[in-house]
């Protein structure tokens, strides 16, 4: 008599587990495979489009059987599903799992030809804003009244422990390039195996998305090796006055000593095994850039041609949309992104010469001698006055950059659906914030990212958790999923830690201290575990690991705390590294839900030879777990190794085994708590 069907024993996905190759080439043949319970199921079906073929039985492993199918491609993607057959009774499986009603939006995908680099699968990635990190060259800081910015003069900060200003742009702490290579061994010791930076190139603000100069590292960042000229008399906002500025940016000797020293930061970093990715602002670039140059900084200079607003007959006014015909010399009239006159919009479809020359700027940076590992994308849906335009220019994006570095990440800022560019062709992946840090973010604190809503609805709520992650990951192909950015603060949001205490506001409306008030490291210990466990590369944001707080922008870029770093959290994020970087299965292994409550998760990431559980209890009290182990494939009897356990007071690295009964792993774990068990498969 046939057993009761086991439809959680149901499993596949697109991983190197069930599709091999993972990331074929157009013309190979993959072999697709799909998991039942043992002697469970009459028949599986592949479906693809108007095919509808029998599965092959292949093996059996533990409590599963397996069953496969060779599968031809060509050079379109394959989207598919399965059907299993259980007497007159039928289900369908997609990348959401067993459905009774056919989703065909939902099917797994195979692109052809599409790679992303196998070092960024689970890579633990370092975001840095230089500014903020660390100054290790007093000699390039921003001088009090070296130039005008936003209708006021800069300032350089003397206290790096002060916090950052409402109007904030215009300050500079002095972080720089030559810090960040102080703090190499440190971020060796820390586990990290690539860094990130916001904008590095020459630019008037601290963010520096507001590009001046792509062909150069600013050499506020850099080096200056020629320091002449005047600063800005008290009242004076005339730019053509700001000669020690003008002289710093200009000078070709500061520029290429700049870009010289990001050859030798990569070096190092590559020296010690870590990647390098830099961040592309090609949907606009800056009022100051050398071809628009508003503020005429270029305009007298030697070896510069004219920019667009100076001159209507610039070699550069194809590249923006000027709205007046008439108004040279100085034409103010022009688009700028969301109306800002400090960020010209690119005119990309009227000037093949712009994109020829954007082009050359991504090819150049990952190319010898600079070799950067990869981009990340600013606002890279906008690229473009069309969605037409946009994508015919990631497609021609992708193979620049490609063919000068087959190695090189190309990772996209958006926000929403990015499903139309990730078919393969266009970007690698993105920043992860509707399949990692929105979802994570509702369920560990119940805040909003900008901490601007409390929702006491989705605090611990499981159910919104897993739905949104699971129609948030069906918009990835497999290697982009294993390469998204997975963050719980960066640049543009608040502080996660600062979120565990559901203060709702922003800096200027709570206060600078509000930040840090109550907040739960118990919380945030939750979430790095996740982080460092769920697919993709964990990416951790300046200063996460030391306890930095902060709301929103600017608030979030405060200087990391050099000598005043919370010590358990950061020896905390040191051991979730370690564990994340022990096991191959956080980057490449498979993974599915076990079990949910409110404020209770269970998930196992597993594949033939290793077997993962996670477990997570968010709510004031003591929770107990039955876990069914069995379906992260957990052999019978077999024991489970606790790798770490967090809770209220800290954590703890401790091995301690526990048992399996009969495929359930029952465990109590305290109030906000995780922890991380191991099972190895005896082969």
């Amino acid at each position: 008599m046939r057993p009761v069907f086991k439809p959680n024993a149901l499993f596949s996905d697109e991983t190197s587990n069930y599709v091999t190759p993972m990331e074929p080439e157009p013309g190979d043949v993959v072999t697709i495979r799909f998991r039942t319970a043992k002697d469970n199921v009459d028949a599986v079906f592949f479906i693809s489009g108007a095919d509808r073929l029998l599965m092959e039985y292949d093996n059996t492993e533990g409590n599963f059987d397996y069953y496969k199918i060779d599968v031809q491609l060509d050079d379109k993607t394959l989207h598919y599903y399965f059907e299993v057959k259980i007497g007159k009774a039928r289900c369908f499986y997609n990348k959401r799992g067993v459905s009774h009603d056919l989703k065909e939006y939902y099917s797994f995908s195979i692109a052809p030809g599409f790679k992303t680099p196998q070092w960024a699968k689970g890579a633990v990635m370092y975001q840095i804003f230089v500014d903020r990190f660390c100054n290790g060259d007093h000699g390039n800081d921003v001088e009090n009244g070296e130039y005008s910015y936003i209708n006021d003069t800069v300032t350089r900060v003397e206290d790096w422990n002060k916090y950052p200003e409402l109007m904030g742009v215009r300050e500079f702490y002095g972080g720089d390039i030559q810090g960040v290579m102080d703090k190499l061994d440190y971020l060796k010791d820390l586990g990290i195996e690539a860094i990130y930076f916001n904008p590095i190139f020459v630019s008037p603000s601290n963010h520096k998305y507001d590009i001046q100069d792509y062909d150069y590292v600013d050499p506020h960042y850099g080096r200056i090796v020629r320091d002449e000229g005047e600063l800005l008399n008290y009242g004076d906002k005339d730019n053509t006055h700001a000669t020690r500025y003008i002289r710093r940016v200009t000078d070709r000797e500061n520029l290429e000593a700049s870009n010289q020293l990001f050859i030798e930061f990569v070096e190092e970093a590559h020296k010690r095994g870590m990647k390098v990715i830099l961040d592309g602002v090609f949907n606009h670039c800056g009022s100051f850039n050398k071809w628009m140059d508003r503020e005429r900084i270029y305009e007298n200079q030697p070896g510069y041609e004219k920019g667009a607003y100076v001159d209507s007959s610039s070699p550069y006014r194809s590249f923006f949309k000027f709205n007046n015909e008439h108004d040279w010399p100085y034409n103010p009239f022009y688009d700028g992104w969301w109306g800002h006159d400090t960020l010209p919009k690119l005119a990309y479809e009227n000037s093949p010469m712009l994109c020829d020359y954007i082009l050359d700027v991504a090819k150049k940076w990952v190319s010898p001698p600079y070799n950067a590992d990869g981009w990340r994308l600013d606002v890279a849906a906008d690229l473009g006055f069309s969605e037409e335009y946009n994508h015919r220019f990631w497609k021609a994006f992708r193979s620049v950059v490609k063919e000068a570095n087959p190695d090189a990440l190309i990772l996209a800022e958006h926000y929403g659906d990015a499903g139309p560019w990730l078919k393969g062709d266009e970007w690698d992946t993105v920043m992860n914030y509707d399949a990692f840090m929105e979802p994570l973010t509702w369920f560990f604190t119940g805040m909003e990212k900008h901490s601007d809503e409390y929702r006491e609805d989705m605090l611990g709520n499981e159910e919104s958790f897993i739905g949104a992650m699971s129609h948030h990951m069906c918009n990835f192909l497999g290697p982009s999923l294993q390469t998204a950015m997975n963050e719980l603060s960066n640049h543009d949001h608040s502080r996660f830690l600062t979120r565990t205490n559901h203060k709702v506001g922003r800096v200027a409306h709570l206060g600078y201290e509000a930040a840090s008030q109550d907040v739960d490291p118990a919380v945030m210990r939750e979430a790095v575990v996740m982080q460092m466990t769920w697919p993709g590369a964990p990416t951790i944001y300046y200063g996460d690991e030391a306890g930095v707080c902060g709301f929103t922008d600017p608030d979030n870029r405060r200087t990391y705390p050099w000598g005043k770093e919370n010590r358990e959290l950061l020896d905390f994020h040191r051991e979730m590294i370690r564990i994340h970087k022990e096991h191959r299965v956080f980057a490449h292994g498979s993974i599915k839900l076990l079990s949910s409550r409110h404020s209770c998760l269970s998930y196992g990431r597993f594949d033939r030879e290793e077997q993962i559980i996670c477990i997570f209890n968010n709510s004031q009290e003591e929770q107990q777990f039955k876990v069914p182990v069995w379906e992260a494939q957990v052999p019978g009897g077999a024991q489970l190794t606790r790798l770490i356990q967090t809770d209220a007071d800290g954590f703890t690295t401790e091995n301690a085994s526990f048992p399996t009964e009969r495929g359930d792993f029952i465990i109590s774990l305290p109030p906000r708590s995780a922890a991380v068990y191991l099972s190895k498969s005896i082969a």
